[in-house]
């Protein structure tokens, strides 16, 4: 798995590369983050935030994340760094996230967005380029990857698939944005996408569309059966469900003028066949479904630079987390192939001590569930010796 991540995003090596902003969440990451109030007014409902490397861990200094603390929150932290523009280059973006237990329902995905002066305020309404990362409520699970084009957030027209499964393991996500507009995603190093802009987020109108102007001629048949004109009902089909009772005679004391007039009680018809329909044949006129024809779209027009932002200038997580315990780390966002390959190693030390501590943990629960499931076995070999014992006292 090592070799993964150069084999498939070394396909262009940069000269020079350079790393925007980098955090591992060591000393003096308070004053690199911003809390945000945006839910002003309704402080209880923010999270606290702490550092924790977890239940398993390497190096419980060097492994410390950003973790939310609390259960049924709302989470917004940010970090501004110098504003750049990813015009004609590679853009990476790569972090760890860790659920230390199954969130139920929350995110763990963060955002990538223009410089802003303010970010006390940073929240669901601030505009953002980028938004990437795990997504869950209950059953539905995702890997989110929007973009923002033109004023508006673009999603993935087929989610990516979700791949933050474990609790207690990291998870390394990856995005790789190229100046061609091309899109790789990696989870633990893994690719579980590659394409286009273009094809897969609809930034662009289509190239091309139905004419408006071609309508479906008066006399196209599209009803691929018909009724057998042939078919006739015969003369003794009965579709009356009820009829009047035969045997029903008006009773003699039956007063038309004082009790109205009376009407014979009915009986379920019992020659009644329900409604005839004539059988279908196949319509000889039948010419098929209709479609407009297709032609060029006028209003398409190609953009080169769908991947490219002149500005940006943050990153954050803004969540909200039902059962909390997620700890996010090792952040970077560059040009470089190589530095992001760099910083997978501090995953890939930590998911291999995680693994075996994984391991060694399933490894002795199935051990005391065999253990619990002899000693019920025991225990009721022992009640039922006891019970044929008494019942033989009895029958003494």
């Amino acid at each position: 798995m090592c070799g993964m991540l150069g084999g498939l995003l070394l396909s262009a090596v940069l000269i020079e590369g350079k790393i925007y902003f980098s955090e591992t969440f060591g000393e003096g990451w308070q004053q690199r983050w911003r809390l945000s109030t945006w839910k002003e007014g309704h402080a209880e409902k923010m999270g606290k935030w702490q550092t924790s490397a977890g239940k398993w861990y390497r190096d419980e200094v060097e492994d410390a994340g950003l973790q939310t603390a609390e259960i049924m929150k709302f989470y917004a932290i940010s970090a501004s760094f110098e504003p750049f523009s990813n015009e004609g280059k590679e853009l990476i973006v790569q972090y760890q996230a860790k659920y230390e237990k199954d969130l139920a329902c929350g995110g763990g995905y963060l955002k990538l967005g223009p410089s802003t002066e303010d970010l006390s305020k940073f929240g669901d309404s601030t505009k953002y380029n980028i938004m990437f990362g795990p997504d869950q409520c209950n059953a539905e699970k995702r890997t989110h990857l929007i973009f923002r084009y033109g004023g508006r957030n673009f999603l993935k027209k087929a989610e990516l698939p979700y791949k933050q499964e474990g609790e207690g393991l990291s998870h390394l996500y990856t995005l790789h944005l190229k100046p061609d507009n091309t899109v790789r995603v990696l989870v633990d190093l893994d690719k579980i996408y590659e394409g286009s802009l273009k094809d897969d987020w609809e930034m662009l109108p289509p190239r091309e569309i139905a004419d408006p102007k071609d309508q479906k001629p008066s006399d196209w048949l599209d009803e691929e059966m018909m009724e057998d004109p042939a078919d006739v009902k015969p003369p003794d089909w009965v579709e009356s469900k009820m009829m009047v009772d035969p045997k029903a005679g008006k009773p003699e004391e039956w007063d038309d003028e004082e009790d109205g007039e009376w009407d014979a009680p009915k009986i379920e018809n019992p020659n009644f066949k329900g409604p005839w329909l004539p059988r279908k044949i196949p319509n000889p006129d039948y010419k098929g479904t209709w479609k407009a024809r297709i032609v060029p779209n006028p209003d398409f027009s190609d953009d080169p630079d769908l991947y490219k932002y002149s500005d940006i200038g943050y990153v954050g997580f803004d969540v909200w987390q039902v059962k909390g315990g997620t700890i996010f780390d090792n952040i970077i966002i560059t040009d470089s192939l190589k530095e992001a390959e760099d910083m997978a190693q501090k995953w890939k030390a930590l998911r291999e001590v995680e693994d075996a501590a994984k391991k060694n943990e399933d490894e002795a629960q199935a051990k005391a569930f065999e253990k619990a499931k002899a000693a019920r076995a025991a225990r009721s070999k022992e009640n039922k010796a006891g019970d044929t014992k008494n019942e033989k006292k009895d029958e003494l």
